[in-house]
């Protein structure tokens, strides 16, 4: 400890849960308390940190040293009349039970789970602490994907063949969907016989490096750092004319824009089209528009991007398009859709697809 007197403290709540005691506390004098430990956290010593809070030097060794002992308890003994009730041995393993089966959960929830399931209220400046040494561990909850269903496969096969049964009812159309609308433009025809093919947005960049190469004694490419801010949106076509655009969004009016371009290139056909359930692409506005053009719209299984042979294309397309420089934007989408055009001529990214999922006879 030298003359600034600062001293380790030792961190037994992280940032977060000191927050959320200051945000509960309910007088100044747990306020300041708790202040105290927020302001050692940011790097005050602690005759500072005793100061922000309007306490000596000396008040601010005692809660120091109180703090490294016992935590928030010890900080503040006497809260509430003395320590809070605690739950027995079996209690905490049924607590940790239910809270891993009903989780992630806030401050919140816990408390009244405890209330109702045990009859023991925590205050939360000691619930923190409780929890912790429960072994929870305190953080904003990532988003996860989906799960992807066991029998995605089948999923999927079973909403092809349905695409491929046409039926007097719009295939794209759900039961609560608006009436109005669901009639084809009057420019299109659809008679000509089937297309199918996938879509699905990639971010290719200049700066993608998936390919190896050769060298004596130096591995780097020169090139000039930019970046495309712009997805490329694809459509791979078995039976038909492949497209590539480039779109600022994903957007339902630009995902149907892309939609036009589709039947413009596939024209007196019925179109087939396999995607992913983006949030663009599962509204009724998308699905709608798909149906006046003509496509019909075969939704992937939650989670199964692999079941989707576009993305095998924009892996080769990365691959192919790392080892050459471009020198701005428009070059590198130059780029791209030359190499897109030639990789789409090649059935062969779906071949394993078309053995699980097409029937065919159906197609012709």
């Amino acid at each position: 400890m030298g003359n600034d007197r600062r001293k380790e403290i030792k961190n037994h709540l992280t940032e977060d849960e000191i927050d959320e005691l200051l945000k509960n506390a309910e007088d100044t004098h747990h306020l300041r308390r708790i202040g105290f430990v927020k302001n050692l956290y940011k790097g005050d010593t602690i005759p500072e940190a005793a100061n922000r809070e309007g306490r000596s030097a000396s008040t601010g060794d005692r809660w120091a040293k109180a703090w490294n002992e016992g935590g928030i308890e010890e900080l503040m003994p006497s809260f509430g009349g003395g320590r809070p009730p605690k739950l027995d041995e079996g209690e905490q393993q049924v607590l940790l039970e239910l809270l891993r089966e009903g989780q992630p959960w806030k401050s919140q929830e816990i408390q009244q789970l405890i209330k109702e399931e045990f009859d023991v209220e925590y205050h939360p400046v000691y619930l923190g602490e409780f929890l912790r040494n429960l072994g929870l561990s305190y953080a904003k909850p990532r988003p996860k994907r989906p799960k992807r269903p066991d029998n995605a496969e089948e999923i999927l096969e079973d909403r092809v063949e349905d695409a491929l049964d046409e039926k007097e009812e719009p295939h794209n159309k759900r039961e609560k969907d608006d009436e109005e609308g669901w009639t084809l433009d009057e420019n299109i025809r659809t008679d000509g016989g089937t297309v199918v093919g996938f879509l699905d947005a990639s971010h290719p960049q200049p700066y993608d490096n998936s390919h190896h190469v050769w060298y004596v004694d130096n591995p780097h490419i020169e090139r000039p750092l930019f970046e495309i801010d712009t997805a490329a949106v694809g459509f791979y076509a078995l039976n038909g004319e492949s497209i590539l655009d480039f779109h600022p969004s994903q957007k339902k009016e630009k995902i149907c824009a892309t939609f036009e371009q589709i039947r413009e290139q596939n024209p007196g056909k019925r179109i087939l089209l396999v995607l992913d359930n983006f949030s663009s692409h599962i509204c009724e506005f998308t699905r709608k528009r798909a149906h006046q053009l003509g496509i019909d719209l075969v939704f992937l299984p939650v989670g199964s991007p692999d079941l989707n042979p576009i993305e095998q294309v924009w892996k080769s397309l990365k691959r192919a398009a790392s080892p050459i420089v471009t020198w701005d934007g428009d070059e590198f989408r130059s780029v791209v859709r030359d190499i897109y055009q030639k990789l789409t001529r090649r059935i062969s990214f779906a071949g394993k697809w078309i053995s699980d999922f097409l029937n065919l006879q159906k197609l012709s």
